[in-house]
């Protein structure tokens, strides 16, 4: 008998235990996680919140006498360490002496050597702007005469590499276990306080804290590295750890520690004693955490207002507060989103969802968006300060993916309000209780006219096959039990019949055992399938993970838009770069070459085109465009450029552009060290063996 039904109880408990997420659930968050990594590592290095905007000398200039100092001028104030600023000769000697010190305001200045020789110096500047990000970059001057220099000016960036891309990621998780230890926390005392024992929203309340805790720990280590050396084995250098803790950035960092002990108090009344109350001490106990929580929320969002984009430039003082209403919104709405999710997808069958618990967090989203549409304007108008900044600087732009997801995000909404209004509570079904046998038969459930599944006509056949082969047995047992006291006696009678009996106890508790649990997964089966028989409860579950992936991707373009140069800062320093251009007496206009070329070989004609903007002294964009003699765009191996300026005997300083797209190069910071008649060479190669050279002659600055 129990052969015949261990398959069909394997079988049924197999279904109990099966995950309530479906499989087209978990690829679509698994394409959505690989779509966010891939913003993430589209992201580049961070972008300069600091913008140089004036130097003396000049960028490019070219000075009679040896200067005693270098000065830079930026558009905010930056934090400097002892290797800020580097001044270098052109065999890439350094000739500054003594730390960086402040002069006025902005202005940073570096002692010179004295008695330094003609010829092209370069200098480096690596900082940390006030809200918190590092900007690098390099310029040329010249004493005397511009000259040959062995000290490349390319590739200077701030927070790139593996650690920029560790600490970026750092960033991302630091956010999303904020926004889910906030919001899920939110949820279960403002929405659904019977979700304090739900198993699956402690763990992704608890997550969520966990996640924040472990990136705000390698944010802390990462710091040093990513603004000074950028390499990985500084990571764990105690010095540079040291030097952190004292920066506001790592004072930030620090309290957002002491923060998340508190919140861990918090988590640990949360889902102890005040999961243990009664509904009526609940409301007691539940304006106290609200309050607790809310502070120890609001501090956690006071920890990034009070050290990045929030904290410096036009009216700190009031957005600040804003910024942390921006991302307690951010977590209720968002947050919450996360919460409902697993609430619909992960709650037993005996705890259901309720549809008032539903509403409620539809009010509170509401509330959430309404604040985030009121400081959202706020922040974009302060960071971006005019209408052209939308499309012409990369915060703008990336502004505008986000408005664009967050509008897509309030359709999916209101979708999700619209099955919310017609939902119906769940009804709870509560498993059936056996009695206790009797007779060696199993007794017939309570409730067993009620049930019309195969399942349950299945157990009930197989119970009573189970019964008779039963009673067969112990008919067996009692006749030779009492052949036996015919021939040994009342006393071995006694004893056959109490082992027989004994030995039928111990099948019947067996049998019972496997009933019970064939029964439960009977009804764990039955109870699910009513719940998702409910078309208005599984409409809201697809539109609530349709709003779940969009906010995954929404977080990892605000993530990125909180590490890019605000646009406001971007239109100033171009304004005042501009400015500082024209005060010198340079002349800007974009230059473009074109040169045909014929390499010899298959495929080896065509056409190469040189744009070069502003065309002046100093650094230039250079875009080059290989063509084939049709116009049509296509690849080669290779192309460098170099730039000689003969009359002056310099050069050839020599270019290698980077492959944009096909038949497209681009380098930026091309430096032209002074002005005149410079010649342009050009080499295209088309295959291993196969290459030519062209070149023009053009005015530059």
């Amino acid at each position: 008998m129990t052969q015949t039904i261990a398959p069909r109880v394997r079988t049924l408990a197999l279904s109990r235990v099966q995950p309530l997420v479906p499989l087209r659930v978990r690829t679509l968050v698994l394409l959505l996680l690989a779509a966010t990594g891939l913003l993430l590592a589209g992201a580049g290095p961070v972008s300069a919140h600091a913008a140089l905007t004036g130097s003396d000398p000049q960028q490019g200039a070219v000075v009679d006498k040896a200067p005693t100092q270098i000065s830079l001028t930026f558009s905010e104030k930056v934090a400097l360490s002892d290797d800020s600023l580097r001044v270098l000769d052109p065999k890439g000697q350094r000739i500054d002496q003594g730390a960086p010190a402040n002069l006025s305001g902005t202005t940073y200045a570096v002692k010179l050597h004295s008695g330094l020789p003609d010829g092209t110096y370069t200098v480096t500047y690596q900082v940390v702007s006030e809200d918190s990000h590092p900007v690098a970059g390099a310029y040329t001057f010249s004493i005397g005469a511009p000259s040959q220099t062995s000290v490349s000016v390319s590739g200077q960036e701030a927070g790139g590499g593996v650690v920029g891309r560790l600490y970026g990621f750092g960033r991302y998780v630091s956010y999303a276990g904020f926004i889910v230890l906030v919001g899920g926390a939110a949820f279960v005392l403002a929405c659904w306080r019977r979700g304090s024992s739900v198993r699956a929203l402690q763990r992704l309340v608890v997550s969520g804290w966990l996640a924040l805790t472990a990136a705000t720990l390698g944010l802390l280590l990462l710091r040093g590295s990513y603004t000074g050396t950028g390499k990985v084995g500084d990571i764990f250098d105690l010095d540079l750890l040291g030097q952190v803790l004292q920066t506001k950035t790592g004072a930030a960092l620090v309290s957002r520690l002491l923060l998340l002990a508190a919140a861990a108090l918090f988590i640990a009344v949360l889902f102890g004693a005040y999961d243990k109350r009664e509904d009526e001490e609940k409301r007691d106990l539940t304006f106290g955490l609200a309050i607790g929580g809310t502070v120890v929320a609001a501090g956690l969002a006071a920890s990034w207002a009070m050290s990045e984009h929030a904290s410096t430039g036009l009216q700190a003082g009031l957005a600040m507060p804003v910024d942390i209403v921006h991302l307690l919104a951010v977590a209720g709405w968002l947050g919450g989103l996360a919460a409902l999710l697993v609430a619909l997808y992960r709650t037993p069958t005996d705890t259901p969802l309720e549809a008032s618990a539903v509403r409620r967090f539809s009010r509170v989203a509401f509330g959430s968006v309404l604040a985030l549409v009121a400081t959202g304007i706020y922040q974009s108008w302060r960071q971006l300060g005019s209408w052209s900044a939308f499309t012409g600087t990369r915060y703008g732009q990336l502004l505008l993916v986000k408005i664009g997801l967050v509008l897509l995000l309030v359709g999916i909404a209101w979708i999700s309000r619209r099955w919310t209004a017609r939902l119906a509570d769940a009804v709870v079904v509560r498993p059936r209780k056996a009695k206790e046998p009797a007779d060696g038969q199993a007794v017939e459930d309570e409730s067993a006219e009620e049930e019309k599944a195969a399942e349950d006509k299945a157990a009930a056949s197989e119970a009573a096959a189970g019964g008779k082969e039963h009673a067969t047995a112990h008919s067996r047992t009692s006749s030779a039990a009492t052949s036996a006291a015919g021939k040994k006696g009342a006393s071995a009678a006694v004893a056959d019949k109490g082992a027989s009996a004994s030995s039928s106890d111990q099948g019947d508790s067996k049998r019972v055992a496997q009933l019970a649990r064939q029964q439960a997964a009977i009804d764990t089966a039955r109870q699910k399938q009513q719940r998702d028989a409910d078309p208005n409860r599984s409409g809201l579950r697809r539109s609530v993970l349709a709003e779940a992936g969009v906010a995954v991707v929404l977080l990892a373009v605000t993530t990125m838009l909180t590490s890019t140069e605000p646009g406001r800062t971007e239109e100033e320093a171009r304004a005042a770069t501009s400015s500082s251009a024209a005060a010198d007496g340079s002349t800007a206009g974009a230059l473009t070459l074109d040169m045909s070329f014929d390499t010899g070989g298959e495929d080896g004609k065509g056409v190469v085109r040189i744009d070069l903007d502003p065309a002046r002294v100093g650094g230039n964009e250079m875009h080059v465009y290989v063509q084939r003699p049709n116009g049509r765009a296509f690849d080669i191996p290779e192309v460098k450029v170099a730039f000689t300026l003969e009359s002056q005997d310099i050069g050839p300083l020599p270019v290698v552009p980077d492959h944009i797209s096909t038949g497209h190069w681009s380098a930026s910071g091309v430096q032209i060290p002074m002005a005149g008649e410079w010649k342009i060479a050009v080499t295209v190669r088309t295959s291993d063996i196969d290459q030519a050279t062209v070149s023009k002659n053009a005015q530059i600055g």
